[in-house]
């Protein structure tokens, strides 16, 4: 059994420059301080600990050490054995009597074609590429999940935060509306139905701490304890990496897509090596044979050469078996590349829309809101109001929060998911 040390896997990981940077940076920050959690320190716990990634890195080391024998030479193999050796007669099992009886030692080596050899390294080197391709794939996925587990822990934090800002001025209605009340003002019914708004109210941050404290299990699955942290400031949301028209060019290099590149390439490999089998393979044999004392000892060489005769039985449909496959691979991934374009086009759209309506609510909207509640509780207190008005307005600010608290959480995680779309955009 093979353990993994910290010395080891960041040797492993930065001896190839095709693993990528987000591995390193998991590595790299395998100690940090127990501060606020950030986004980035959660992507990057998740990759350290992920243990695809281990498996994935014990495949590359693995794959590295098959190249070194790919295409080799067979080993040698020793010969030994007699000839003409007389089952009858006076000198029937014998070794020395017959003039033609020999003890034969000799040493025989094959020697595969020189296309089969070659076909046989490039097979070994596309083994190291799709394992490599395969880890970029597991990081970045990995990423996105502990992003998009961020994102959610943030939105239902700001959702808390924001019911529980309005818990003040609703008990402060529920202590107005008992005044009015005893100054008869208002009827017990308003003062009941105070009271019960400020129940749907505590009901509703109840419900969101609910929410948050089952994102704050998801956040816990990617990066364990880390999860408990307080969180830090959020990344700029409303601003991603790339262009649209950059996001959308480059899903050329999706970690998937990249994945289906190296299993094309390993796959015509595999068509590489059953083609190189028509190639045929030849050996020589060198043996020393030694007769009877009244007899000369002898030396043989001999060559032996394949004749791949059939190949309509034998190679071909194996050769048409490996073309299929490449075949499948190339139509598999550009299905995944019509999907992964229209998964982005969509989230672009979704981006877009909670941006932009994010920008109204915090510009326009909430302040309105705000301004409309302490408007209804002065007016209220003043008589100017009845009890049913002032309460529409809490009601009306409760909903546009939690709204908003939506539209951060859309918003954030649209950006996650573009953010960590490809190796290079996920690069910092």
């Amino acid at each position: 059994m093979t353990y993994w040390t910290w010395g080891t896997v960041m040797k492993t990981l930065l001896a190839r420059s095709r693993i990528p940077w987000l591995l390193v940076l998991a590595f790299m920050t395998a100690h940090a301080a127990d501060g606020p959690l950030s986004i980035d320190e959660a992507v990057a716990l998740v990759v350290r600990n992920a243990p695809q990634v281990a498996a994935k890195l014990a495949a590359i080391e693995g794959a590295q050490a098959m190249t070194e024998s790919a295409g080799r030479l067979p080993d040698p193999e020793l010969v030994a054995g007699v000839d003409n050796l007389p089952t009858n007669g006076p000198d029937a099992y014998t070794l020395g009597s017959d003039f033609m009886t020999m003890r034969k030692v000799g040493v025989m080596q094959t020697f595969p074609s020189g296309a089969k050899r070659a076909a046989q390294r490039m097979r070994a080197q596309a083994s190291v590429t799709e394992a490599e391709s395969e880890i970029t794939q597991i990081s970045l996925d990995a990423a996105q999940g502990a992003a998009d587990a961020w994102v959610s822990v943030y939105a239902a934090e700001a959702e808390l935060t924001s019911l529980q800002d309005l818990k003040p001025d609703l008990e402060l209605q529920v202590d107005s509306a008992r005044a009015a009340v005893a100054g008869g003002r208002a009827s017990v019914y308003d003062a009941v139905t105070t009271e019960g708004a400020a129940a749907d109210l505590d009901d509703r941050i109840l419900q969101a701490r609910k929410d948050l404290e089952a994102a704050r299990a998801e956040l816990r699955r990617w990066v364990g304890e880390a999860a408990d942290r307080t969180l830090a400031p959020a990344p700029m949301f409303g601003k991603l990496p790339s262009s649209r028209e950059q996001i959308l060019a480059t899903l050329q290099h999706h970690a998937e897509l990249k994945t289906y590149d190296s299993r094309i390439a390993a796959a015509r490999s595999d068509v590489a090596v059953a083609n190189a089998d028509k190639h045929p393979d030849w050996s020589a044999e060198l043996d020393y044979a030694r007769r009877g004392p009244a007899y000369s000892d002898m030396v043989s060489l001999e060559f032996r050469i394949a004749l791949p005769l059939w190949s309509r039985y034998r190679q071909d449909p194996v050769i048409r078996e490996r073309q299929a496959m490449v075949r499948q691979l190339e139509a598999d991934r550009d299905a995944a590349l019509k999907m992964h374009s229209a998964e982005a086009t969509q989230m672009l759209e979704k981006w877009e829309a909670a941006r932009d309506r994010l920008d109204l609510y915090e510009r326009v909207r909430l302040p309105l809101a705000r301004q409309r509640t302490e408007l209804a509780l002065a007016g209220f207190k003043a008589g100017r109001l009845d009890l049913r008005s002032t309460l529409s307005s809490f009601a009306d600010e409760i909903e546009l929060r939690r709204t908003h608290a939506e539209l951060l959480g859309s918003l954030g995680h649209a950006w996650a998911y573009l953010s960590f779309l490809t190796p290079q955009r996920a690069a910092p």
